[in-house]
């Protein structure tokens, strides 16, 4: 199993991604597009995990988001890895508001406590949008227009969700194994 932890993008957030994916899909770019169903911003990637570490991943995922409570997100801007001139993947980056991060740096730390470790590089919200094909390059003017057209689009994230991802020939199959919802315990 491909193991990762993740906050499945709320509307309207995902109606404004799902507008700009459309828009780029209809430019017949060379890029390898998500699925609507894919979008996702990753908070913790496992990798390959063994079927009986599945377990432990859960236990360490309920501990982390305890009396986290909904996060809000908002969009922030398209980007792209490494940058906007020499794009490999493109992105909509999401706001980092404490909480988010708090929840992130948990999620890495119980990672790191039951042997998966930490990511290496600081931590950046972003949902992918696609995967330059191998060799091509893509008009910067064509991600500058779409940037302009991001919008704030303030949603509130209320889960967190453990997925398997399988690589397919249509891209990436995510299969939901576990949602835990982000709420804040009473007994405080």
């Amino acid at each position: 199993m491909r193991l990762f932890a993740a906050l499945p993008i709320p509307s309207p957030a995902r109606e404004t991604i799902t507008g700009v994916l459309d828009r780029l899909r209809d430019a017949h770019l060379p890029v390898r597009w998500v699925r609507d169903e894919g979008l996702h911003l990753t908070l913790k990637f496992y990798g390959e995990v063994p079927d009986e570490r599945r377990e432990v991943i859960e236990e360490s995922l309920r501990i982390a988001v305890r009396d986290t409570g909904p996060i809000p997100i908002g969009l922030t801007e398209l980007g792209a890895f490494p940058s906007r001139r020499r794009p490999r993947v493109v992105w909509v980056g999401l706001d980092a508001p404490p909480a988010l991060e708090l929840l992130q740096d948990r999620l890495e730390r119980g990672g790191e406590a039951i042997g998966f470790p930490p990511e290496g590089r600081p931590f950046q919200p972003h949902v992918t949008l696609g995967r330059l094909r191998e060799g091509h390059h893509l008009p910067a003017a064509i991600l500058e227009r779409e940037a302009a057209m991001i919008e704030p689009a303030a949603s509130l994230a209320e889960e967190v969700v453990l997925y398997d991802s399988a690589p397919g020939p249509g891209g990436a199959t995510y299969t939901q194994l576990l949602a835990l919802p982000l709420t804040l315990s009473l007994s405080r």
